[in-house]
């Protein structure tokens, strides 16, 4: 066994509390982001040694990832901010940290050690109404002050990027971008597999995919709205099409059942609840199109998804989704339901316009990697580290 111990440059901590391997609605975007930021950061950057702090019971330390565990769960969101507030200052000063990386928000108010935070949108903001009134109010406070202290602050997109200066008066050279990557999981797969997967699901051979949690801030109503409008404009070329709305059920998820009942298309729409991660590419591959009519996303990883996969994408040009998906998607206004509708009825009807977006999407979902993102990443701590 080699005697020589290896030195590190220095020792990062990373707040990964909000990490969560659960197979439900909690593995969504910042769930992502901090996984495999964890499971990329040691090969980005070996010189620096990793500490996570979490309390997934499933996340294992690995080569070059230390793991330390509270002796309570953090799930509950009050036990994980008394973690976060009382708790880690001691623990980063008793492992000797060197920079903390607080990967979804909020540092400590007092630390010991220089940070770093990772704001992945600023939807508290924008929309309020999204979050209940204490969680609202501790982001929004908690929020300002962690990157008002932070030597560098990480945003996953541009559009986020320039909310936090303009919103904070943060300094723009101290605010950087790191896009999120996408997984291998998602690439076209093999047509056999992708028909067996329609038929246990009992899919029609041709549908227009959404996949997100179903809530307001996601644009439903105006898919659902941009589907009716549809069908009636192109009754012959859409009698086979079908609307597929997959993913949690969030709040206001009721009015949405309604509108289905009220436009009389409960036998057209259907509802799957909540997509288990593993079967997400098996859905992309399924869609003959996808559509994200978000009005607001920090970064928005399904449209970058279903591109890898090959599928067509219909957007909104809000908040952050022209930076995702370039000019590889239809890109419309997030209320239009005539440019929605429009958008629509131009892929359904056009393979060749289908075939060529599949191949734009492949290429520009190509440009997103985690391993990416975390070499940029540890460049950002070495920029920090450097200051003091």
């Amino acid at each position: 066994m080699d005697a020589v111990t290896k030195t590190h440059e220095g020792h990062v901590g990373l707040n990964a509390h909000l990490l969560s391997l659960e197979e439900n609605y909690r593995g969504a975007g910042i769930n992502w982001y901090i996984y495999n930021l964890l499971c990329h950061l040691p090969d980005a950057g070996p010189e620096l040694r990793y500490t996570a702090y979490l309390h997934e019971p499933r996340f294992a330390p690995r080569q070059g990832l230390d793991v330390a565990r509270p002796s309570w769960s953090t799930a509950i969101p009050l036990r994980r901010i008394a973690w976060e507030q009382l708790v880690a200052p001691f623990a980063l000063q008793r492992d000797h940290v060197d920079l903390l990386h607080a990967m979804a928000f909020v540092s400590p108010l007092i630390s010991p050690c220089p940070t770093v935070v990772t704001v992945l949108d600023l939807g508290f903001l924008c929309y309020p109404e999204a979050f209940k009134r204490g969680r609202r109010a501790y982001l929004q406070l908690m929020t300002r002050l962690s990157v008002r202290r932070a030597r560098r602050v990480i945003a996953i997109s541009e559009n986020t990027r320039r909310d936090i200066v303009a919103r904070y008066g943060v300094p723009a050279q101290r605010v950087e971008t790191v896009y999120c990557g996408v997984d291998q999981r998602f690439r076209p797969l093999p047509a056999e597999e992708v028909t067996a997967f329609r038929r246990k699901k009992g899919l029609p051979e041709r549908l227009i995919l959404f996949l997100g949690t179903i809530e307001p801030r996601k644009n439903v109503s105006t898919l659902i709205a941009a589907y009716a409008q549809l069908l009636e404009r192109a009754p012959a070329e859409t009698s086979d099409l079908e609307l597929v709305i997959a993913g949690a059920e969030g709040w206001f998820c009721n009015d949405v059942l309604a509108q289905v009942e009220a436009l009389s298309l409960a036998q057209r729409v259907h509802m799957t609840g909540y997509v288990p991660e593993a079967e997400k590419p098996m859905w992309y591959n399924a869609a003959t199109c996808f559509c994200y009519p978000s009005l607001y996303e920090g970064f928005g990883l399904p449209p970058l998804e279903a591109m890898a996969c090959g599928v067509p994408v219909v957007t909104s040009d809000a908040s952050s989704l022209p930076e995702v998906v370039g000019d590889a998607a239809k890109i419309v206004p997030p209320l239009d339901i005539d440019a929605l509708s429009a958008a629509l009825h131009q892929l359904i009807v056009s393979p060749s316009l289908r075939a060529e977006l599949a191949q734009r999407g492949r290429t520009q979902a190509s440009r997103f990697s985690w391993e990416q993102a975390a070499r940029q990443t540890v460049q950002i701590y070495h920029q920090a580290m450097e200051e003091g």
